[in-house]
């Protein structure tokens, strides 16, 4: 069996990433999943910690995860395809592949904030989000993403990056971008064309799963 550590998103949970990791965990991979500090909580809780912490939290379980395998395989979802880009740079010889989610290069996508203002479920959640996110996290996610920038020239190893055309969160283009910056021989790109942000639970979700498979599979499964 094999080790893959999964990383959630800004303000989110392991909701956000639990069918897929639930899916290879049937595919006889064994899947961390986990809380990065300060979410989960209170908005006291994400008050009182940064982008620092978050990137410890992510960078403990996976020293885990590493107890108990040479090597392991990175998931990062939205700002977790952040924090494991950092990672797979961090421990380059420990991490066999590297899968990014929705990764919020460029972030807000305006056009498809407008077409899904129109559900009203959207509106609550939105308004729902801004109001319990404080200004302090906001910033530090902005800080994390400009960081990043110096980050992705730097991945060498194999890097599946899967964007959902229809994200309201993020700009379309930051699948192309790292298309063209990271430097890895091995990386593929898979657009969804009717997914949203959460591409753990899209329409297309079991193809996205599917693909992440084969993906990690082709990197090396030993």
């Amino acid at each position: 069996m094999n080790g893959c550590l999964f990383i959630h998103g800004f303000t989110g949970g392991e909701y956000e990433i639990s069918p897929l990791s639930q899916f290879m965990e049937q595919h006889n991979y064994h899947s961390r999943t986990f809380t990065l500090k300060g979410h989960g909580g209170s908005r006291q809780d994400l008050l009182q910690s940064d982008r620092f912490d978050w990137q410890k939290s992510a960078e403990d379980e996976l020293n885990k995860l590493l107890d108990d395998y040479e090597a392991v395989h990175l998931i990062g979802f939205s700002t977790g395809a952040l924090i494991a880009s950092h990672l797979s740079v961090q421990y380059p010889a420990c991490i066999k592949s590297l899968t990014l989610l929705s990764t919020p290069v460029f972030p807000l996508n305006p056009l498809e904030i407008l077409r899904t203002l129109g559900s009203l479920t959207m509106l609550k959640n939105y308004f729902s989000k801004f109001g319990s996110t404080p200004a302090k996290a906001t910033r530090e996610f902005q800080r994390l993403v400009r960081e990043s920038f110096d980050i992705y020239p730097q991945i060498t190893i194999p890097t599946l990056i899967v964007q959902g055309k229809r994200d309201h969160l993020v700009k379309t283009k930051s699948a192309g971008f790292l298309q063209q910056t990271i430097p890895s021989e091995h990386k593929q790109v898979l657009m969804i064309e009717k997914s949203g942000h959460m591409l753990c639970h899209c329409n297309d979700s079991k193809r996205v799963m599917n693909e992440v498979l084969q993906f990690i599979e082709s990197s090396g499964a030993s």
